[in-house]
């Protein structure tokens, strides 16, 4: 008898994350985060920035990976509970991040080093952990 595998519940997450055009993934973090906290994790201090965005203008440097690193995580989170609390999860100290913030270390560490660690951090928080 096979054994069927779970599946992650970031992985559909994670194909939005790559599919959605710029601007949708800009509006939809939007939605889940709100303005100030997108344009912190894209390193932008004035958040017209990000209605630039949205509508369809050029995101610079690393941003537009960070942006969408960042709705990947946002929006599993948001499978299971309301924005108000991935917002708190994101800004918060977090123990599984060695006492870090989520947000802080997508806007300011190398995706490729901090992200595996965010992801777990993140399945930790929807498995109950």
């Amino acid at each position: 008898m096979a054994v069927m595998a779970m599946p992650r519940p970031d992985l559909a997450a994670h194909r939005e994350s790559l599919r959605l055009p710029a601007p949708e993934i800009v509006n939809r973090l939007v939605a889940m985060l709100g303005r100030k906290l997108t344009a912190y994790v894209a390193k932008v201090k004035d958040v017209r920035a990000v209605d630039r965005w949205i509508a369809g203008g050029e995101i610079y440097g690393d941003a537009e990976e960070r942006l969408r690193f960042a709705f990947q995580v946002a929006r599993s989170l948001c499978e299971q509970d309301a924005p108000a609390v991935v917002q708190a999860w994101m800004t918060g100290v977090n123990p599984e991040l060695g006492d870090r913030v989520p947000l802080r270390l997508m806007r300011e560490g190398d995706l490729h080093v901090v992200g595996p660690e965010v992801l777990r951090a993140a399945r930790a928080f929807l498995a109950g952990g």
